[in-house]
């Protein structure tokens, strides 16, 4: 697996390669959600590429990014492991030089969610994956569904832009007690994991009235709302039922289909998670 530190050695590389490429992007610290992309980047491609970068521009003030755990050994060992072929793990002066004054926006879908607790932080994500993109030239990019607006936003980018690359999302990963694989749980202590899962189950019971006929967008959120709030201990960013598509919120009765988004702190970590309502309960969440 060859590692490279900058712009042109993975240029080098990706010209040099035959058949078709595709990329996962990750910020690091990798666990088993972000290896079930990249076995899926590599039944899709001939060729498999993962960029490790903490990006700067997407964290806004008194967020985590000194904190943020990096352990490249670590991680390319664990690439190795599941095929990777290269591994693009530039610094921030390689990224953004100095004087660099063009970011990418998409708007409105970025306005509410995510977007409206952590100003500026899809900018620095559409940003850093447009400037990944052109520098890979990737076929193939994939996403994790755990961050469903994310991934909604870069399909629209993408769209928009023309970029010549088909992107992919993979459903989220969860540990056995049903709380999404992040590289963030690192921070909860027991006590706070345990209250970590007030998320998964809100949502589990938001799918479970669904299913039973349930389609006022008030009534599925409180079913969510009360499983978080067995723990008062944790602070709520927002519950919000969404339009899968559009990411538009949904309120009064819904027609189509839904997806349940929230972002909670749960102790030192925010975490997010999401469920579509209108489709199977996925892998990882029991209605026990």
């Amino acid at each position: 697996m060859e590692i490279c530190r900058d712009i042109a050695s993975v240029r080098s590389w990706r010209q040099a390669r035959q058949g078709s490429v595709a990329f996962v992007p990750t910020m690091g610290y990798l666990h088993e959600g972000h290896l079930e992309l990249m076995r899926e980047a590599a039944r899709r491609a001939d060729h498999v590429i993962v960029s490790i970068f903490v990006n700067p521009t997407q964290f806004g003030p008194g967020e985590d990014f000194e904190s943020y755990p990096r352990d490249l050994e670590r991680d390319a060992a664990l690439c190795a492991s599941v095929g990777v072929d290269a591994v693009f793990s530039p610094s921030d002066a390689e990224m953004y030089p100095p004087g660099s004054l063009t970011a990418v926006s998409v708007e409105r879908m970025t306005d509410h969610l995510c977007g409206a607790h952590r100003p500026g932080h899809f900018d620095g994500v559409t940003t850093i994956v447009s400037k990944l993109f052109n520098i890979v030239s990737p076929d193939v990019a994939v996403f994790g569904q755990k961050d469903y607006q994310q991934l909604a936003v870069i399909r629209r980018m993408v769209r928009d832009l023309n970029f010549p690359i088909e992107i992919v999302g993979v459903p989220t990963v969860r540990e056995e007690d049903g709380v999404a694989m992040s590289s963030r749980n690192r921070y909860l202590g027991e006590d706070d994991r345990i209250r970590a899962r007030a998320l998964s189950a809100g949502l589990t019971q938001a799918w479970r009235a669904w299913q039973d006929g349930e389609r006022v967008a008030s009534v599925l959120l409180s079913a969510v709302m009360q499983q978080v709030a067995k723990h008062p201990e944790l602070s709520i960013d927002y519950v919000e039922a969404i339009d899968p598509d559009s990411l538009a919120t949904l309120s009064g009765q819904i027609t189509g289909g839904c997806v349940i988004a929230l972002a909670v702190h749960v102790g030192p970590a925010r975490l997010i998670d999401n469920l579509r309502l209108d489709e199977p309960l996925p892998k990882g969440l029991s209605l026990t």
